[in-house]
This record gives structure tokens, sequence and C-alpha cells, in this order.
């Protein structure tokens, strides 16, 4: 097998780079990677904090230190949702918004760099790709758990 040639080494090898890039964005920002993310994600409407794990892929625990963080920096607040008292939603503070906003900021310029260089058919048939290669990984990952 050559290595090079699966499509798990091109996978792996863009996410790492990519994880270095923002990583880095994210240590000039006083932050790290996972808050970036986090911030990305809650909006103006707050987001319940059981969603926030599952979207990260976080365990309770790490999503408990992760969000205390937060809390303690001035980047988040929690309050009980309007509907239903047991639900804790999570809102950006001022200083929350302003770390989305720079985040967002940079994402959105990457991306618009990207862009530069690919045509819209390249982004239609990295999509597709990407879509078969997610169905294909469920398919592997439901074999196995039935073999367990």
């Amino acid at each position: 097998m050559i290595v090079e040639d699966t499509v798990d080494f091109h996978l792996r090898s863009t996410l790492f780079a990519m994880r270095r890039m923002y990583n880095l964005i994210a240590q000039e920002n006083g932050i790290t990677q996972g808050i970036g993310y986090a911030l990305i994600n809650i909006g103006a409407e707050g987001m319940p904090a059981t969603k926030i794990g599952p979207l990260m892929g976080m365990t309770s625990s790490s999503l408990s230190r992760m969000l205390k963080k937060m809390e303690d920096d001035g980047m988040i607040y929690r309050k009980p949702d309007q509907e239903d008292k047991r639900i804790v939603r999570i809102f950006l503070t001022e200083e929350g918004k302003k770390l989305k906003d720079k985040i967002e900021e940079f994402v959105l310029e990457f991306n618009g760099k990207l862009f530069k260089k690919l045509q819209l058919k390249d982004l239609q048939t990295f999509e597709r790709v990407n879509n078969a290669i997610k169905e294909q990984v469920k398919l592997e990952i439901n074999i196995h758990k039935n073999k367990l």
C-alpha cells in the first residue's frame, strides 16, 4: 500500500494543516481552537449546553471545563431556558461576541481566498466526494458495531 494514494492520507494531512492554522489564530486571540469553535456556533438566541458537546465531539466533563473557563474569562453566561427550566442556555457576552466576530472574519477570509482558487464545479465535486466518504464511514461504523 502506498499511503499517499489513500483518501485517509489526504484528509488527515489537510485536517492537520487546517488545525495548525486555526490553533495559531486561536492562540493569537488568547483562546483554544475548541473555544473558538464553540463561539462561532453559539447564536444570538443562545444554545442549550447539552447541544454543544455533541456538536464538538466532546465528553460532558471536557465540555463543562471548557464552558467554565469561557464563563470565568467573560465570554459566555448561562441562563435557564424560558420554556423548560431544566435546560441551561449558553449566551455570548459582548467580549464573546467580539471574539466570535474576529474568528468568523478569519474563517470567511480564508474561505474567500480558497474559493478564488476553485471553480464552482470543484466545490460541488468536493462536497459530493466528502458526502460519499461520510456515508461510507457510517456504513463501516455500523458493520463494526454489530461485530461487538
